[in-house]
């Protein structure tokens, strides 16, 4: 089992920053990819960025080069930093994780979802 805690969530003003991370405890010594997706009300859920262990990295078009995901592998953490934040930015941002289970499968994992309000 692998448990992800996100922090960083919040209100901000059109144009602005914010930077959520991600902390994973658990069974963490066979994670795959972590990264972060993100649900607006009404939409699904649909990828922001994730980070392969291998160090590949996959963004939305949308939101390439506004958006960067990083990972602290010595404190288990993911981040997204996001720039020039816009209104419909707002969503709940979800962390998300896969490792290669006990049987080989692919196990998935997603922290609880934080927040992100902007405002116009």
């Amino acid at each position: 089992q692998v448990q992800l805690v996100e922090s960083g969530g919040g209100l901000v003003q059109a144009g602005g920053s914010l930077r959520l991370s991600c902390a994973a405890s658990g069974s963490i010594f066979s994670i795959n990819t972590m990264g972060w997706y993100r649900q607006a009300p009404g939409k699904q859920r649909e990828l922001v960025a994730r980070k392969s262990s291998g160090g590949s990295l996959d963004y939305a078009d949308s939101l390439r080069g506004r958006f960067t995901v990083s990972m602290d592998n010595t404190k288990n953490t993911v981040y997204l930093q996001m720039n020039s934040l816009k209104p419909e930015d707002t969503a709940v941002y979800y962390c998300y994780a896969d490792r290669t289970g006990a049987t080989g499968g692919v196990e998935v994992y997603w922290g609880q979802g934080t927040q992100v309000t902007v405002s116009s």
